[in-house]
């Protein structure tokens, strides 16, 4: 049997339809489906309509940190929206936008020449003939609910994909839908540091599960 001494940290690549919890009255999928390591909770949402990095920790302090906007922890986030942006919506985008009530934080914004190489997902969009459809990479320092959507959205671009692709220095790497890893102490210490990623001065990840 192998003993993990100390708090354990994981990247986990969460799928469609995938609630961010352990356990649900309803028989839906969870985490408890893909990840069986004990005490570790997932810091910060990701909705179960949503995809991609989630982390979860068995450091309350961590957790925290991560999910305090005080820190300005940015998130990426790759979304798929209806019709294509222009330069004022993603002025907007970037600017923020009111979202119940709130006005949200300056966010960066980019609209993606190429459609980013991502697995399919088991539950296509809606698709409608005549709609266009663009993908952007939003950067954000804050996780209100469902704030991608509802940005977008604010601004003419309904969401029909979401993908988080990074939490600060942590990033999705090659992780496929449903697997997950351990970060090194290293990576966890780069989560405090502020500092971006680096992926190729990083020390050796330990190898996907799932």
């Amino acid at each position: 049997m192998t003993i993990h001494p100390g708090p354990r940290t994981l990247a986990f690549n969460k799928p469609y339809d995938v609630l961010p919890c352990f356990t649900d009255p309803e028989g839906r999928p969870t985490l408890r489906d893909y990840i069986d390591v004990p005490d570790v909770y997932a810091a910060g949402r990701l909705d179960r309509d949503s995809e991609g990095l989630l982390l979860l920790t068995s450091d309350g302090s961590l957790a925290h940190y991560i999910t305090d906007p005080q820190h300005h922890l940015p998130k990426v986030y790759l979304a798929q929206v209806e019709r294509i942006p222009d330069a004022s919506a993603l002025e907007r985008l970037c600017k923020g936008v009111m979202v119940n009530g709130t006005h949200t934080r300056p966010a960066q914004a980019r609209l993606l020449v190429e459609e980013p190489a991502l697995p399919e997902r088991p539950v296509p969009i809606r698709f409608r003939k005549n709609v266009p459809t663009a993908w952007l990479e939003l950067t954000l320092q804050e996780g209100m609910n469902r704030q991608v959507r509802r940005m977008t959205a604010a601004v003419g671009h309904p969401t029909l994909r979401l993908v988080r692709m990074a939490i600060g220095p942590i990033t999705l790497g090659d992780l496929q839908p449903g697997q997950w890893r351990e970060l090194t102490q290293a990576e966890v210490a780069q989560i405090y540091s502020d500092k971006p990623a680096v992926l190729r001065d990083m020390p050796r990840a330990a190898p996907p599960h799932g």
